[in-house]
Order: C-alpha cells, then structure tokens, then sequence
C-alpha cells in the first residue's frame, strides 16, 4: 500500500482527512431524490450557526433587515468588499486564527481577502481535491506533479512554499518568467523527472505548449508517464484545449476554483463542467438577487455549507456563468462559464460586454500563424485599445489594420488600436495574467 504522505502532513497539521473522506463518501451516497431536502438541511443549518455565533455575519443581516427566518432567497449576497476588515472581526465564536486554517486569495478580482477555515471544511477541501482527481486517474499522494503557479518572492514564505510542494509531491514550475530560455529550462526538467501530471495557470502552460509546437516536441515523447493536464484560475479557450492536447500529448482536464471556498468545478470523465455540490451550494442569479433560468447567464453565488468559522454565505465570487438545463442538485453542471462580472468592455454605443469575448476575438484575428505568443487587451477609452504583446518581432502594419478591421466588425464602430511588445507580461503576485483590462 503506497505511503500517504500528503494525507499525513494534513493530519499532522490538525486537519481530519480521514473522517473528511468517511463524510464526503456518506454524502455522495445520498439518492438524488433526497438531496435536494439534504442541501436545503445544510445552508439552514450553517446559516444558524452564523446567526447564532458570528457577530459579523449577524450584523451584517440586521442592516439589510432581514432575520434569521427569512426565506433564503430573500437573505442578501455578500462579496469580498463587505469582508474588508480585520480577520479576527470576522471569525465566528469558538474560533481562533490559531485554530483555524488561514489564507488569503490572490486579488485577482482587485480585493485581495485574509480568509478562514474551521479545520473540518480545510479537510474537506482536500477530500474534494482528491476525489477530483481520482476520477481521472490522480493519487495526490503517489502522483508527482508539475506545478506551474507563481511563488511568494518572501525568503520565509517562498521556502515555506517549497517545503509543502516536498511534502505534496510537486515540482514547481515559477511563472513569473516565462522568457525563452526558462522555458527551455522547463523542458529540461521534462527529461529528466517522471511526472504524472501538470497543474497550474491556463495560460502559462498554453505558453509552454506553444514552445515545445514551435520546437517540434511532443511532451509524452520526452516525459513518457505523464497521463493527464489540469488548466485553473483562467479561462481555457477551445483552440488553446486543442493546442495543449496536441504539444503535451495528454488530455486536458478544466478546473474552475476559489481558495477561499473550494473546487467548485471539474471537468467529469463525460466531458462535463460538474459543479461541487457536496460542499458548496452554486446558485446564478440576475442583477436583482433573482435566480436566472437554467441555460442563461447569470452571477455565480456560492454558500460553505461547512465552514463554521467564516461565513461565505450567498457569496458573490465575482464571476458569470451558465447552468446546463440538465443539471440536478445532485449533480448540477456548469454548461459555460463567461468569465469575471467586473471585466467588462464598454461599446461606443453603450453596450456592455464580458472582456473575456473581446479579448477571444483579437485572438482569432490573430490566426494560429501569428508570432504572437500570448498578449492581453486593454481598454483606455470606449474606441482606445491597446494591445500589450509577446512576439519575436513587432506586428507590421497590415497585420495592425487586420487586427483593427475584425475589431470594428465585431462591435460596428470604429476604433484606434495602440501596439506595444514587451519581453515578458506582468502577471500577478500569483502569476495570473488579466488577459482584459478596462481602464473606464
């Protein structure tokens, strides 16, 4: 039987993985017909358990005027700026920041946030993980992992990080440079280690795919026991899946997350976008607080069913998506998801639309033959863009008036498009990169 390592370095941390597992396969075993009235018993109950202990959250529901028995639809959403005060104001009775697992997301959004877990929900976070995983082959703890996220540039905290990346058995792959010769360093790595899998930001590995395509190099070729990518934290576009598929030489796998939650989607073995319903309670809705129709676009707003020393009740995590009609509340599917509410263009004529499209059409009109290697849009006026990209060479002339010419098609109004190579992109303090930017 192969050593749990990763499971032991939880369990010695004081988080209970054993008995998370034990419930996260009880609650998977509930019948469909009866996990509706489970979800229901759940989000009541961890609404009490705020009401009753959490002078934040109980504050917070007194100045929307709403009760305890308030119906949950009427309950009001929060978001990341209602949490912006010290943590320890925020913690629920009974819990401690020694106590408690602590993070902080990584401010992608624009509002960084100092978050709390009650041991158990940190538990099952990783239950969740791991089941995850499983689905497609992945043990957390044999597997060995290429991970391509950002690292703190602290001393402590970066050595701290490398320590836990010992004990999860992960190589790190930091983004933050991304020159050709880094690389090559990473192919190197490829050669001569055996990894299972490869983690990490969508378009950091679209970048080393695009390496090893303009390389001639297949990755299974060179790394033969590599079976499976995981793409988080951006979006992952249709060309791009097709592109990493064919330069890493294994299938692609989607994972949509918060830190501060959980995993709240995984591609399933059927192709599907599956939503967690075991810890996480999903909903969409409109801008009026109304749930939206399954098939239509709507805010995606998630309550921890578990966590008991935050509250992250009908949480506003910032992003639009779609539910698939089939969906259940066993098993519910996120048919698409759109992207973050506040990256948004703005049309000459005062349409509104999610950056994430803008940004799909530039690529388009770039063509898979662009010596573009990846570029991010932003928005300086409703008809000033610009264009900040990675490239050997600059764009010529007709190539800016073809990119111009799509871009006025597409939103029926002319435009003017700024140019600007750089050597390298910024990217976040986690290695994120904002692929559209309005300055509006």
């Amino acid at each position: 039987m192969p050593m749990k390592i990763f499971e032991w370095t939880l369990r010695l941390n004081g988080f209970p993985i054993k008995k998370a597992k034990a419930h996260l396969a009880k609650v998977q075993s509930i019948p469909s017909q009866k996990y509706e009235a489970h979800i229901n018993s759940l989000r009541e109950r961890i609404l009490q358990h705020h009401c009753q202990n959490n002078p934040f959250y109980k504050s917070f529901l007194e100045k929307h005027s709403c009760a305890v028995e308030t119906a949950w639809e009427s309950i009001p959403v929060m978001d990341k700026s209602i949490l912006q005060r010290p943590l320890a104001e925020r913690l629920s009775e009974g819990f401690s920041e020694k106590t408690s697992y602590i993070g902080r997301t990584s401010g992608s959004s624009g509002i960084p946030l100092v978050y709390a877990k009650d041991p158990f929900c940190h538990a099952l976070t990783w239950a969740e993980n791991m089941d995850r995983f499983g689905w497609h082959g992945i043990n957390l703890n044999t597997s060995y992992q290429a991970r391509f996220y950002g690292i703190p540039l602290e001393r402590k905290k970066y050595y701290k990080e490398l320590i836990k990346d010992r004990f999860a058995k992960r190589q790190r792959f930091p983004i933050f440079d991304l020159s050709e010769e880094k690389l090559a360093y990473f192919l190197s790595v490829f050669r001569k280690k055996r990894f299972h899998f490869i983690n990490g930001l969508t378009s950091a590995i679209v970048l080393f795919a695009k390496y090893l395509q303009a390389n001639n190099i297949i990755l299974t070729e060179v790394c033969p026991t590599l079976k499976l990518c995981v793409v988080t934290s951006e979006m992952l576009f249709e060309d791009d899946r097709k592109l990493l598929e064919e330069s890493l030489g294994v299938r692609v796998i989607n994972e949509y997350g918060a830190s501060e939650l959980d995993l709240i989607a995984f591609e399933n073995t059927e192709g599907k976008f599956q939503l967690n319903s075991e810890t996480l309670f999903v909903e969409l809705l409109d801008d009026e607080g109304n749930e939206v129709p399954k098939g239509q676009p709507g805010r995606i707003i998630i309550t921890s069913l578990y966590n008991k020393a935050h509250p992250f009740i009908r949480y506003d995590v910032g992003d639009i998506g779609i539910m698939d009609t089939d969906s259940t509340f066993k098993k519910p599917i996120l048919k698409k998801l759109i992207g973050r509410a506040n990256d948004n263009a703005v049309l000459p004529n005062g349409t509104t639309i999610p950056g994430h499209t803008f940004y799909y059409v530039t690529k388009t009109a770039l063509g898979i033959d662009s010596p573009v290697k990846e570029f991010i849009v932003e928005q300086h006026q409703a008809s000033l863009y610009k264009m900040v990209y990675v490239a050997g060479r600059d764009l010529n002339l007709a190539e800016k008036n073809h990119l111009e010419e799509t871009i006025e098609r597409y939103i029926k109004a002319p435009i003017t498009l700024q140019l600007e190579r750089k050597e390298l992109l910024d990217r976040s303090n986690r290695g994120k990169l904002k692929q559209f930017i309005s300055y509006l």
